[in-house]
């Protein structure tokens, strides 16, 4: 199971930053990280980590401005948002999928947090 949270609405240039809780995974290896999608468009994976060794990835979108982490002592895993832009105006969404490859990640990912919006604007 996951649960996001701390989506909101802020001003371009402000941070947020969005929580997913993870429980109930019966392997120690999975990736986890965030999609979005905003009104009318396509489902985008923005970034992922590594459950194991903490390797992230990012789209090339919130390269620099996003950052992934995680407290595995809390089972949560946080996107850190700065300089955010209208352009990430979307709901957020966790999601994981078992293994240490991304790939599956992006493409598919079988589970699913509630999702949370994000609304940057001025």
């Amino acid at each position: 199971r996951l649960v996001d949270s701390g989506g909101g609405s802020v001003q371009p240039g402000e941070s947020l930053r969005l929580s997913c809780v993870a429980s109930g995974f019966t392997h120690d290896t999975f990736m986890i990280g965030w999609f979005r999608q905003a009104p009318g468009k396509e489902p985008e994976g923005i970034s992922c980590i590594s459950s194991s060794d903490g390797r992230t990835y990012y789209t090339d979108a919130v390269k620099g401005r996003f950052t992934i982490s995680r407290d595995n002592a809390k089972n949560t895993v946080y996107l850190q948002m700065n300089a955010l832009k209208p352009e990430d105006t979307a709901i957020y969404t966790c999601a994981a999928e078992y293994g240490s490859s991304p790939f599956p990640f992006w493409n598919d990912p079988d589970y699913w947090g509630q999702g949370t919006q994000v609304t940057v604007s001025s």
